[in-house]
């Protein structure tokens, strides 16, 4: 399969369809690629306050990321797109990028997909910055936390062409006020519905 660029679109992105958004220029005259794709697992439940809030743009893309380091001369030969300093390239807020929208790309016959690995061990940068990289309840909301220690949630690319096992450890209970614990009663576990069932 071809890899053709403007041939996708984050705002019409599905479930299972990874997007190759744009490239960008980086430090030691290498680029950055960006994909994204809408990472949904059988085994977890669909988010009722995406669904709610689709129309917010803050909610707009449930996309993940994943960045990819390149020597311009390899991905231009592997892509079939000019990545040199003569493409197509604009300068925007994030520096000079290269729009691709690529849908579904792949790598000789293997499509490129995005793979989700949480863990307790943090990266040196993601020690040096926990407020914003350990996984919270929202953007301001409490800690999420695995055994009482901070989660965090890498991303990766890898070349299949089957389901991807994502990596995704058991949050402990959200923390309730006093309050409230003393009107919830253990209920049977909830159904699990997919976002598909629900005409979306």
């Amino acid at each position: 399969m071809e890899n053709t660029i403007q041939k996708g679109d984050l705002t019409t992105l599905n479930p299972g369809d990874t997007l190759l958004v744009q490239a960008r220029k980086v430090a030691n005259s290498k680029i950055q690629l960006e994909f994204a794709e809408i990472i949904q697992t059988v085994d977890r439940p669909v988010n009722l306050l995406s669904i709610l809030n689709r129309s917010d743009a803050a909610f707009a893309t449930r996309a993940r990321r994943a960045w990819v380091t390149a020597e311009p001369a390899d991905a231009s030969e592997d892509f079939n797109i000019n990545f040199g300093d003569d493409g197509e390239w604009y300068v925007s807020e994030k520096g000079e990028v290269l729009d691709l929208n690529i849908l579904n790309p792949e790598y000789n016959g293997f499509r490129m997909r995005l793979r989700v690995m949480e863990t307790l061990t943090p990266t040196t940068w993601q020690e040096a910055h926990l407020e914003t990289s350990a996984k919270r309840r929202g953007s301001e909301g409490d800690f999420i936390t695995h055994g009482g220690e901070y989660i965090f949630s890498n991303t990766d690319m890898v070349l299949t062409n089957d389901n991807v096992k994502h990596i995704f450890l058991e949050a402990d209970d959200a923390p309730t006020s006093d309050t409230s614990t003393s009107v919830i009663e253990k209920v049977a576990e909830p159904e699990k519905v997919e976002e598909s069932d629900l005409g979306i």
